[in-house]
């Protein structure tokens, strides 16, 4: 299959300039057989697999949008369109980072619940909208795409973001939600009391995946005046105090020897927290290829309605899997 992309940029909500500008990488299933693409380079989508469902995907504080490339092409490969995108932001004074943009006038013990914590997801809301009605000439998914079907993802704070905004009050369009390494544990500096778990809609199916191996995670206990570091203790208390059960349709599944940038490749040593990070004791490769699986299956089985997939995933997370750490559903 045939994996394409294009840009778009829009405005930051909340933002002023010169931090206000996104950057969107925009994926989809292409098909080459356009005498037009010789030209422009724009190659026309797939149409035998739309209307296309979309995942937004949020990154991780100071991680480039080119480590989630693999997993942008690995989803467009199942039939979604995939959105990633690059924002600069000053969020704190003197705090100018690669960001998956976060409101902190929404993460106060004041106003937590009351709106959306990440000021992205409008605007590209917006930008989808724009594209879906745009004409063919101007881009290849006009009319293609499947907006009722919305999908977040994250990785580490992008995570976090996924899971507090995945609420159907907010963003109707939002079906369900994923994260790789985020959680809701408050840190202390906003006001919030030591090791608060912040609560999150549980109208929608949710993954929350981690690795038993998260350094970053570990070494961050001061942020939230823990006494034991640990590498899954905020992915379980997010899981089991933040969230309501009974539609079996939420999960937690932490892999066996994952870290924290088992989701990113290649990663880039320069920037961010990696030297934080514990090694991996299973083969990269393949804690990326279980990644895929469960994504796939978590979206094909909750969000497009397989019950083929939703026992693929059931099956997937068994005892028997040797990447499975620990698994927990409700």
């Amino acid at each position: 299959m045939t994996i394409r992309a294009f840009y778009r940029a829009v405005k930051g909500e909340t933002a002023v300039s010169p931090y206000d500008s996104v950057t969107l990488k925009i994926y989809y299933p292409a098909v080459l057989d356009s005498e037009s693409a010789k030209n422009t380079g724009v190659i026309p989508a797939d149409e035998t697999l739309a209307p296309f469902p979309v995942v937004i995907f949020m990154p991780g504080i100071n991680v480039g949008l080119e480590g989630y490339h693999w997993l942008a092409v690995a989803l467009a490969k199942q039939g979604l369109v995939v959105v990633t995108y690059s924002w600069i932001a000053e969020e704190m004074p003197g705090f100018i980072s690669l960001t998956p943009g976060v409101d902190l006038t929404a993460v106060s013990p004041q106003t937590y619940g009351s709106k959306p914590t990440c000021p992205a997801i409008q605007p590209i809301l917006d930008q989808l909208q724009n594209t879906q009605h745009a004409t063919r000439n101007t881009t290849p998914l006009a009319g293609l795409l499947d907006l009722d079907k919305i999908i977040l993802g994250g990785h580490s704070a992008g995570g976090t973001m996924a899971l507090q905004n995945a609420n159907p009050d907010w963003f109707p369009a939002i079906k369900g939600a994923f994260c790789y390494a985020g959680h809701t544990m408050a840190a202390t500096f906003l006001g919030f009391e030591a090791g608060t778990i912040l609560p999150i809609s549980s109208h929608l199916p949710l993954l929350i995946l981690g690795g038993s191996k998260d350094g970053v995670i570990e070494a961050s206990a001061h942020r939230y005046k823990l006494e034991n570091p640990s590498a899954t203790l905020a992915l379980e208390r997010t899981f089991a105090e933040g969230i309501d059960g009974g539609q079996q349709d939420k999960y937690l599944v932490i892999l066996d020897g994952a870290n924290h940038f088992s989701c990113v490749h290649p990663i880039d040593e320069t920037t961010g927290r990696p030297f934080l990070d514990h090694p991996t004791t299973q083969e990269d490769d393949r804690i990326r290829n279980e990644l895929i699986t469960l994504i796939h299956f978590f979206i094909d089985g909750h969000i497009r309605g397989s019950a083929k997939s939703r026992l693929a995933l059931k099956q997937q997370v068994s005892s028997g899997n040797p990447l499975i750490a620990m698994c927990k559903s409700k």
